[in-house]
């Protein structure tokens, strides 16, 4: 399993909004330099952020953007599924026609479904503040 960029990018800029939290707002060259992203990327990926909540930004030439909460009241999970959207493991969801022919009791999708359980479980027990 890997996360895409838009995750690990997003992950990266959250880091620097995180370290500046209290401080002011952070532009996306002042991001796009330390983490070396594309500017028009991190737009795209603040955009996101910003959707979910979990970012707030001004225009002009002394904006910026920061965190909307403290980073102890934001979790990776919520960053992740912001950027990348809901983790979907398995191929179904054990209602109706199943893409693979399998009955609703496929021991796969239960297997498949406990480890998606177990990432969300980790991902939203880390707070951006422990980064």
């Amino acid at each position: 399993m890997k996360l895409s960029t838009k995750g690990r990018y997003g992950l990266m800029a959250m880091e620097v909004l995180k370290d500046s939290y209290g401080k002011g707002l952070v532009s996306v060259n002042a991001v796009a330099t330390e983490k070396n992203i594309s500017e028009a990327y991190l737009e795209q990926l603040f955009s996101l952020l910003k959707k979910h909540g979990l970012v707030t930004s001004i225009r002009g030439a002394q904006g910026g953007y920061e965190l909307a909460r403290s980073p102890e009241d934001i979790t990776i999970g919520e960053i992740l599924i912001s950027l990348e959207g809901e983790t979907e493991l398995a191929c179904c969801d054990g209602e109706g026609e199943l893409p693979c022919g399998e009955a609703s009791s496929c021991r796969m999708k239960n297997i498949l479904n406990r480890i998606e359980e177990g990432i969300f479980e980790v991902t939203d027990s880390i707070k951006l503040s422990e980064l």
